[in-house]
């Protein structure tokens, strides 16, 4: 007679093969209890976006204040690695203003975008303490972080070539911060971690591990990402026109960008951003839209 690991009393071959079901089971046991404590995690921390009408995943214990205390500790960690160029300087008086001007407008454009979609206005962005640099570098990028901390980097200006380009991409970085996109990535990395704990109890080797998660990087992970680029471009774009930038400018613009890439970016599927030529055809179609915001909220006559 043998005594098994979990106290059970096994004879011959027979006890062995219920040895190895009792390990099977097992295993499937805590699949199926991460499985269910990942459910519960997910529902349960699902809310209303007021931007898209849709429900997203926020982590309840990630408040808004705990967001812009992020954003702030990592906008300081940037700016003592990076260079900001003088602000007095031309360049960075001009990006003040876009942000200025694009700040402005949050209020109306939150409120008809929630209109539109039967949602009410978060005004999350009330308690943002907006801050904009340019720093020095080659990138032609720009960020917003939680809590209204910006940054727009010298590279992008040659291939802006012009304001209402600049605003359209500030647009698009702003909306990140607006719709609380950091909170969303947050969440998702939990529910990630969730995953990755649940292979690891159940004795899943590292490389079923590897194949499990890339497939939900595939599947899941990069189509999120890439779904916030295309909700921010929406509302980004809205906003610049909302402030009386021009928003067609936002097609060259991407053409420009993709030149500027040379052709060097992944393919769509791997990617966390949609290519250029989808960004484009997004674009493209939200025009009539937004030349309607900027009709409506640009007021007659107002600078360019």
């Amino acid at each position: 007679m043998r005594q098994d690991p979990y106290g059970r009393s096994q004879y011959g071959q027979g006890g062995g093969g219920r040895r190895g079901g009792g390990l099977g089971n097992l295993r499937w046991l805590i699949l199926l209890g991460f499985l269910v404590y990942g459910g519960c995690y997910y529902f349960s921390n699902r809310v209303v976006d007021p931007y898209t009408g849709e429900k997203v995943l926020i982590d309840n214990s990630i408040g808004v204040e705990e967001e812009k205390a992020l954003g702030l500790q990592a906008y300081q960690e940037i700016l003592q690695q990076e260079r900001p160029v003088d602000p007095n300087s031309q360049i960075a008086q001009q990006v003040r203003t876009i942000a200025q001007r694009l700040i402005a407008k949050i209020p109306e454009v939150e409120a008809a975008i929630a209109a539109e979609k039967g949602t009410q206005p978060s005004g999350n962005w009330k308690t943002f303490d907006w801050d904009v640099n340019v720093i020095e570098s080659e990138q032609a990028n720009a960020f917003c972080l939680p809590g209204g901390k910006m940054a727009v980097y010298t590279g992008l200006i040659p291939v802006a070539q012009n304001a209402d380009a600049v605003a359209v991409v500030m647009g698009h970085e702003i909306a990140h911060a607006l719709l609380r996109h950091g909170a969303q990535r947050m969440s998702q990395q939990k529910l990630t971690q969730i995953g990755q704990m649940a292979g690891a109890m159940s004795g899943m080797d590292p490389q079923q591990q590897q194949m499990v998660m890339a497939a939900m990087g595939y599947g899941y992970l990069l189509p999120y990402a890439r779904e916030h680029e295309t909700q921010a471009d929406e509302v980004g774009l809205m906003l610049a026109a909302a402030a009386c930038f021009n928003p067609e400018e936002a097609v060259p613009l991407w053409q420009r960008m993709g030149e500027a890439s040379g052709g060097q970016a992944p393919p769509e599927f791997s990617s966390t951003h949609p290519n250029p030529g989808t960004r484009i055809q997004n674009l493209t179609a939200l025009m009539p839209k937004a030349m309607e915001y900027r009709q409506k909220f640009c007021p007659q006559g107002a600078a360019r």
